[in-house]
């Protein structure tokens, strides 16, 4: 009696599929998971994270249906991004993605050795440390550089050809970000052969940029270089703004502040670098090793200039300038 009610028992539970999990459906508990670390904001990024999801979609990946991504935001915030980093990593994320600049590089890269990182950055990763290599990588990151430092000589030579009689050339830097001397430094040899000062404006919040405009027209700042940190692409309505109510012509390192009825700007389109590091991270997710995939570089630099805002300032825009820029805001 008992060996039959006992072999009845083994019969009933091979016909019976094993119970789910309570909280989580098979499907997606099997789905990958991507860490994305960004310094700035949710408003300020949300085209950028549209253009990393369809890098994703290039490889198969959808968020949602065959993988998830666990957002991270500091708001401005550099500070929280190690303990962000430290989190996603003991979440055991599949892959982190560290965009918003060098500071959310440096924070994943900080916070682990072994899980890929796909970052964003603006400046040299080789020189930064956070590769060995452009083509050969060699760690556990790999990911795309737009090298908007190397272009402040171009963007200098733009802001001459829009205010030739510029004595004093400001730039506005984040005294807490990573490359801020290398920007001033590169500032300074593009212009020390002419002769003109250079006036550095430090800000990180919003009341400092407010104070460092009114600095810049105190001193008769006859033009403007605004630093490609992260946390100013995010302010980038108050500085538009701020540079037209002061009268001071300036150029932006990205097409986002042109758009926003910023003067001029002159660097890579940031939404591609976004969709690359999509496309990165998907190959990773597909079993390519961050250590052999080569750090992307942009291939075009666009030139946009808004007339809008140049009539609004009093500026004769040269013909030739008009005839070399990729784009003209009317």
């Amino acid at each position: 009696m008992i060996r039959r009610n006992f072999l009845a028992l083994l019969a009933s539970l091979a016909l019976c599929p094993p119970a789910a999990h309570a909280d989580q459906a098979p499907d997606q508990a099997a789905m990958p998971v991507i860490g994305f670390l960004n310094s700035g904001s949710p408003a300020a990024f949300g085209n950028l994270v549209a253009a990393f999801r369809q890098g994703l979609g290039d490889q198969g990946y959808a968020e949602g249906s065959t993988l998830r991504i666990d957002y991270r935001w500091a708001q401005g915030r550099y500070t929280d991004l190690d303990g962000m980093a430290a989190e996603l990593v003991r979440n055991r994320v599949s892959l982190i993605a560290a965009t918003g600049g060098v500071v959310s590089a440096k924070a994943a890269l900080k916070a682990t050795t072994s899980i890929p990182v796909v970052f964003v950055v603006g400046f040299d990763p080789v020189g930064l440390g956070l590769v060995k290599s452009l083509n050969q990588p060699g760690g556990n990151a790999t990911g795309v550089s737009i090298f908007t430092t190397e272009l402040i000589a171009k963007r200098v030579e733009l802001l001459y050809d829009l205010s030739p009689g510029i004595s004093t050339v400001a730039i506005l830097v984040n005294p807490k970000a990573v490359v801020t001397d290398i920007e001033i430094q590169e500032t300074i040899a593009a212009i020390q052969r002419s002769g003109r000062k250079l006036l550095t404006l430090n800000a990180n919040n919003e009341s400092e940029i407010d104070a460092a405009f009114a600095l810049a027209a105190e001193q008769k700042a006859g033009g403007l270089i605004v630093s490609a940190d992260p946390y100013f692409t995010s302010r980038r309505a108050q500085i538009v703004a701020l540079a037209a109510r002061h009268a001071i012509p300036a150029i932006y390192p990205l097409r986002q502040y042109a758009d926003a009825g910023g003067l001029v700007s002159y660097g890579p389109n940031l939404e591609h670098a976004y969709r690359d590091a999509g496309i990165y991270a998907g190959r990773i997710l597909k079993g390519a090793s961050p250590k052999t995939l080569p750090v992307a570089l942009p291939t075009t630099f666009n030139l946009v200039i808004n007339l809008k805002a140049a009539k609004a300032q009093g500026l004769k825009v040269s013909p030739l300038l008009l005839a070399i820029a990729n784009d003209v805001i009317e």
